[in-house]
């Protein structure tokens, strides 16, 4: 720990993690002598983002202009570090089962010198059906679940969140705007305000599905910061929420055996969890009378 004591935040607060996994100064690898063995040194940081100074309410818990205030210390965060870094994570890990050490309301930012292998991937088949379609993947398929309706579970003005055709965990949902936008700095004021309600509305009702605070990983995909002029058109902002629970607030989805081995399989599929969660209310279970 480093001893250093917070200040009287009342919004969101940010500092540099006392565990950071990325070190702005990490030595450069040595060379490989096999090209079985490749290891390259990368650089970065690690930055831990306080939601509330009330340390017993959970992000859907919290009123709406303080999640607009999570939203734009993540767009703040993110512009400040695509300066220097390619790739900026914004990502919130909640609850024990996530893995989460800390029981305050929280989330991360991890910026890095190099193109993470599930970003790298996105970027080359977003960009792929780009140049096949002349079109952004992203947003046709937006305009698509909003024709269709069956996978929809929260709808706001600019934003929608569905359980993605190919999910995999059980209640897994994807949040992205109606219109092109490919990073968060290029959200409208209002764009901001319906993301906080959107937000509420998802998470609430993740809570009210078991009566419980609902772990998941999310986190931001955006266009990379690239320094070579590399287009971003087939970027669309959106975000990822994985959820592990099944059946109850004690019984979750484990990815082991044949899903680790072959192929990943559902518990129900996308259209029922979506009609699950579609159907439960977006007030949050603590606030109902």
């Amino acid at each position: 720990m480093s001893g250093d004591v917070n200040p009287a935040y009342t919004g969101t607060y940010v500092f540099n993690n006392d565990f950071a996994a990325l070190m702005t100064d990490s030595p450069d690898a040595p060379p490989s002598r096999s090209p079985l063995f490749k290891i390259q040194g990368v650089r970065g940081l690690s930055r831990v983002i306080c939601f509330s100074p009330d340390h017993s309410k959970t992000l859907p818990e919290l009123p709406l202009a303080q999640i607009r205030g999570v939203i734009d210390t993540w767009n703040e965060q993110i512009e400040a570090l695509g300066k220097e870094y390619v790739w900026v994570q914004a990502f919130e890990n909640k609850g024990e089962t996530m893995g989460c050490s800390q029981p305050h309301p929280h989330g991360q930012i991890w910026a890095n010198s190099f193109l993470p292998n599930e970003i790298e991937r996105k970027n080359q088949h977003l960009k792929a059906y780009f140049d096949q379609q002349g079109s952004n993947l992203l947003v046709d398929y937006a305009q698509a679940e909003l024709a269709d309706g069956s996978r929809t579970v929260v709808e706001t003005e600019h934003w929608l969140a569905v359980v993605p055709y190919w999910a995999a965990w059980p209640f897994e949902t994807m949040l992205l705007p109606k219109t092109h936008v490919r990073r968060m700095s290029e959200l409208s004021d209002d764009q901001r305000d319906d993301l906080a309600l959107a937000i509420k509305k998802l998470t609430s009702r993740y809570d009210n599905l078991f009566q419980c605070s609902f772990p998941y990983s999310m986190g931001w995909h955006y266009a990379p910061f690239f320094d070579d002029g590399s287009d971003i058109e087939h970027w669309q902002l959106h975000a990822l929420f994985y959820p592990p629970l099944l059946r109850s607030a004690s019984v979750r989805k484990f990815m082991v055996g044949y899903e680790m081995l072959a192929e990943t399989q559902r518990d129900l599929t996308p259209e029922q969890a979506a009609q699950r969660l579609r159907e439960l209310s977006d007030v949050h279970y603590k606030e109902q009378p």
